[in-house]
């Protein structure tokens, strides 16, 4: 794609990145083909290519819109796109440098502007998220069915392996997973324990950065995002071998501080290293499946759901069908797996019409094959599926 860039871009430090991003696309509209906003909807602005044309169009020189941002807004970032395309094209990449400078020319509403930062101060807040969730619990059964569908049941508190071992990873809490379902790391660090490898999970590191950046607060962002690392850096410096995330959403996070942090002098060399030592769980448990033994004792049809950020933005799809079949699962079938179920982050609260629409049909696609339970490996697709789907939805860590 030929750009020529208006010269306010080109004094920007995005100047590169831009030109050479628009430079990859050709045009061939592979991207919305696996686009499920585009698959909703049939508009060629709510697809990657319309998305980059508008954004082109404003790198070389247009007036910033609110028609132009509310159909960057209907992007997922699931990277269904960049899975997709024949050419390399970094759309997300893209689509976050188009949005933080469309914004900055054209600011949000104050209306909208609040709600995203009450969105982000509410996930952030700890006690006062974790409170209000068990206040709900408590009242759930007074809710209105659909209130209290996106109120998860109370986990019974499972004990904490506190084993010791020579080898060592770290592991994030996460600022919601605590809350919501905190029986994910307990799980998972007892069968890291049976694999003779300790846990170390700092308390208090609070969000990984993705929630701000899902609504454009990137300064918010940056600033978790260096506590974050000031946190892990001590144990990093003795020798822990990983840092391990149970949810993708946040490792895809992790995985990308690299290049978030790529242009800071204090922190660029301490942000490739945490990329660097980033694993899912899955690829941890992986390593190690000669240790598992299979069983019929338990066995259950398990339709799997593969999280966008771990199958497009990880690279590790069909990883947890393997483990899973791996100790004695049936694996089901999933029509469309490919496709968002409208979690995304903070995109079922900021998109809600499109979200329940994309629920939906991910509901559908998963129960082809009738399962006894879904398997997911992100806690935003967990609660997103568990919403009146009926089949109960499980991190896959707990049928192992």
């Amino acid at each position: 794609m030929q750009t020529n860039l208006a010269p306010k871009i080109k004094k920007s430090s995005h100047a590169g990145a831009i030109e050479s991003i628009l430079r990859n696309c050709v045009h061939c509209g592979f991207c919305n083909a696996t686009c499920p906003t585009y698959q909703l909807r049939g508009d060629e602005l709510d697809g990657p290519r319309g998305r980059i044309y508008q954004m082109k169009q404003y790198f070389e020189g247009a007036a910033a819109n609110a028609d132009m941002l509310k159909h960057l807004d209907r992007c997922l970032t699931c990277r269904a796109c960049e899975t997709t395309c024949p050419s390399g094209v970094r759309y997300s990449h893209l689509l976050e440098i188009g949005k933080e400078m469309i914004e900055q020319e054209l600011p949000r509403p104050g209306l909208d502007r609040l709600r995203r930062r009450a969105i982000v101060g509410f996930i952030n807040s700890g006690w006062l998220f974790a409170s209000m969730i068990r206040i709900g619990q408590a009242l759930a059964w007074m809710m209105p069915t659909g209130l209290r569908q996106m109120v998860p049941a109370r986990q019974p508190a499972l004990v904490r392996s506190k084993g010791r071992h020579a080898r060592k990873i770290l592991m994030l809490a996460g600022c919601v997973q605590p809350a919501l379902a905190p029986n994910t790391n307990i799980r998972a660090i007892n069968l890291l324990d049976k694999l003779g490898i300790e846990v170390i999970e700092p308390p208090n590191t609070g969000c990984c950065g993705a929630a701000a950046m899902h609504t454009s607060d990137q300064d918010y962002a940056m600033r978790q995002i260096r506590q974050l690392i000031d946190q892990w850096w001590p144990h990093i410096e003795a020798g822990v071998e990983a840092i391990v995330v149970t949810a993708s959403g946040c490792g895809v996070s992790v995985k990308d501080y690299a290049r978030l942090l790529a242009d800071d002098p204090e922190y660029a060399d301490k942000a490739g290293r945490v990329s660097s030592l980033y694993r899912d769980l899955v690829e941890v448990v992986e390593a190690n499946l000669d240790q598992l033994e299979a069983s019929d004792a338990g066995k259950r049809r398990v339709a799997v759901h593969t999280p966008c950020t771990m199958q497009h933005g990880l690279g590790l799809n069909n990883r947890v069908e393997r483990v899973l079949a791996g100790v004695g699962h049936q694996i089901c079938r999933v029509e469309e797996a490919h496709l968002c179920c409208g979690s995304a982050g903070t995109y079922s609260m900021l998109q809600p019409a499109i979200a329940r629409q994309l629920q939906q049909n991910k509901w559908r696609a998963l129960g082809v094959d009738q399962p006894d339970v879904i398997a997911t490996a992100n806690i935003g697709c967990q609660l997103q599926l568990a919403q009146g789907g009926g089949t109960p939805v499980v991190h896959w860590i707990e049928l192992i």
